[in-house]
């Protein structure tokens, strides 16, 4: 009886299937057809700052940037370069974003006089002594070879460019690493970074302040990712 039973259900089920089938249809994909489908959706870093650098990111800067020197000045600074992050808050929300792990992202630019360069080691960077500013924040670009690996403040500060957007954290990652590549080879890419020192420069960026579990923050200097700079004598 209990054999009876289960050919009625196969038998149930197999007619189920091709009811389906001839209604809705099916495709049988070979195990390799659907390897190759699969790598075909695997994201592309490369594409996708292709997508956006130059019809969206270069765009965002130009209408969103804040001057910086008027960023820094509304910042208090204590004696010893800390400031509070209550107080950091308002600022970041006026002129920047805090994102979801409580950075404050800002997009700015600004014009000044390179007075100091740090060529010594990948992280090269550049001291802009920045127009209408003399506070005690020191300015700092970086020029390169490298930006830091874990600096996402250009795709963070855009604003447009969320994790949802990702399938996972890898790809959200990778869009920052490919977005610093872009700004190394198309910003930096012919910098003269022997040679910086006097110069006069104009730039927009962006720059991180992290403030997760700190009531604190070292404000003495701040390190800001170029997206444009123009160089003068």
């Amino acid at each position: 009886m209990k054999l009876k039973t289960s050919s009625i259900v196969i038998v149930a089920a197999i007619v189920l299937f091709l009811v389906l089938a001839a209604l809705y249809g099916f495709t049988v994909v070979s195990i390799e057809e659907a390897e190759e489908t699969e790598q075909s959706e695997e994201f592309d870093p490369v594409v996708y700052v292709d997508g956006i650098w130059e019809s969206q990111m270069i765009p965002a800067f130009n209408e969103g940037a804040v001057e910086l020197s008027t960023i820094l000045s509304d910042i208090e600074v204590g004696a010893d370069g800390m400031v509070s992050k209550d107080s950091l808050i308002p600022v970041t929300e006026e002129y920047g974003l805090i994102t979801v792990g409580e950075a404050h992202v800002y997009m700015v630019e600004g014009a000044g006089k390179i007075v100091n360069v740090d060529a010594e080691t990948s992280l090269g960077t550049a001291e802009v002594m920045l127009d209408g500013y003399d506070g005690p924040i020191k300015v700092l670009l970086y020029i390169g070879t490298r930006i830091p690996s874990d600096d996402a403040s250009i795709r963070d500060a855009v604003g447009f460019i969320t994790f949802g957007d990702f399938k996972e954290q890898t790809e959200y990652g990778k869009a920052a690493t490919e977005i610093n590549k872009r700004v190394l080879s198309t910003v930096l890419g012919d910098i003269d970074r022997d040679n910086l020192v006097g110069m006069t420069i104009l730039f927009k960026g962006a720059y991180t302040i992290r403030t997760f579990n700190l009531i604190s923050i070292d404000m003495s200097e701040i390190n800001i990712v170029p997206i444009e700079i123009e160089l003068g004598d």
